[in-house]
């Protein structure tokens, strides 16, 4: 009725970059990316990104929506929102819609919280679409 809100899809995973892989390089996805092990280059992601709790990213991340539980050492840019689990650190400035910070997280940087306008959402009068 409303119009539909642009929510997290971390249950369907597209990539996942496991335990024992490390990658070097540029990830360009479209659908949600798991980073179970080391990604160290540059990451571009339209869909949502997880980084599970061993996982490492040496790299700039740019996401719809950002759920860390392990490590991201770089700045991240986020469409809509990041949460840091408990078990996750950031050291690299936010630039975000929103954010979510657990007990026991780990955030060294700045962040920039900008409009769902600024965050790439449209809306007619009031109503997202």
């Amino acid at each position: 009725m409303f119009g539909k809100k642009d929510e997290a899809n971390f249950d369907r995973v597209d990539t996942l970059i496991g335990k024992d892989t490390v990658f070097e390089g540029s990830i360009n996805a479209k659908g949600t990316l798991r980073v179970d092990g080391k990604i160290t280059g540059q990451v571009n992601c339209q869909g949502d990104v997880v980084i599970g709790e061993s996982g490492v990213v040496e790299a700039d991340l740019r996401a719809r929506h950002i759920l860390v539980a392990g490590t991201i050492n770089g700045n991240v840019i986020a469409q809509a929102k990041v949460e840091l689990a408990s078990t996750g650190t950031v050291r690299g400035d936010i630039n975000v819609a929103s954010i979510i910070i657990d007990d026991g997280a780990v955030f060294e940087g700045n962040c920039t919280m900008k409009s769902n306008e600024k965050a790439g959402h449209v809306k007619e009068n009031n109503i997202e679409k």
